[in-house]
């Protein structure tokens, strides 16, 4: 069994070399793996820092996040697929308990995500998307697992959004797995490392007035990117 770790990046010179260095000791649960980054038309040295990785380098020129996941997709040669965000730290435990998922016959997975953060609103906000997320089999798109043939036949990720494609992608599996009596698995014991930094870069009231969009236009403002400028305005 072979796994290609893809990683979308947009101008990440920041995190890429620590999240990099991270995935590429976690790699070393699976005998047969690559890894792959996706320049999504960084104006940075995010090629360059990924290239000193030894990682393979694929261009995507329309900076949109389901683009650049399903550009490194198709290059990749992996009988099962791996998404890890470039502010994302993976550790080998966790690629290990994806690989034992794999292993029993699971069809796609996801983790639990965790960051560092004091503020009690944040926090009761992670764990409110952890229980959401185990309950649902919604992956976060900064670690999503499947299985190569599975995510093809389910089409990759919807290229009309521009956040949230990740949900839509699950939606999708969950119903291929149902018919192939296989399981979407949310891994819990080993939870994904992640970057706090939307939390940060962004108020509050932005966070609450953007869920409270999507929720009122029932997701139709996830097919804007002006909509979706927290993905990408640039702000690191």
């Amino acid at each position: 069994m072979k796994v290609s770790i893809i990683v979308p990046a947009f101008n990440e010179e920041r995190l890429l070399a620590g999240s990099l260095a991270a995935i590429c000791e976690a790699m070393s649960a699976f005998v047969d793996a690559e890894l792959i980054v996706c320049d999504n038309n960084s104006t940075d040295r995010t090629a360059e820092i990924a290239r000193a990785t030894g990682a393979r380098v694929v261009f995507e020129p329309v900076n949109q996040i389901a683009r650049a996941r399903n550009a490194g997709a198709a290059q990749a040669g992996g009988d099962w697929l791996m998404f890890v965000d470039a502010d994302s730290y993976p550790s080998k435990n966790l690629f290990c308990e994806a690989g034992e998922a794999i292993a029993s016959g699971c069809l796609a997975g996801g983790a639990t995500i965790a960051f560092e953060s004091a503020d009690p609103v944040i926090r009761f906000w992670l764990a409110a998307w952890n229980s959401l997320s185990r309950r649902l089999r919604w992956a976060a798109g900064s670690f999503i697992f499947c299985e190569a043939a599975a995510f093809r036949e389910a089409g990759g990720f919807s290229q009309d959004l521009y956040a949230g494609e990740e949900i839509e992608l699950f939606r999708k599996l969950k119903r291929l797995a149902r018919r192939q009596r296989r399981e979407i698995v949310i891994l819990h014991q080993h939870p994904l490392r992640t970057s706090d930094r939307k939390a940060r870069l962004y108020t509050k009231g932005e966070h609450f007035r953007f869920m409270l969009k999507t929720l009122l236009l029932g997701g139709r403002n996830l097919r804007s990117r002006d909509s979706c400028y927290a993905w990408y305005d640039g702000r690191r």
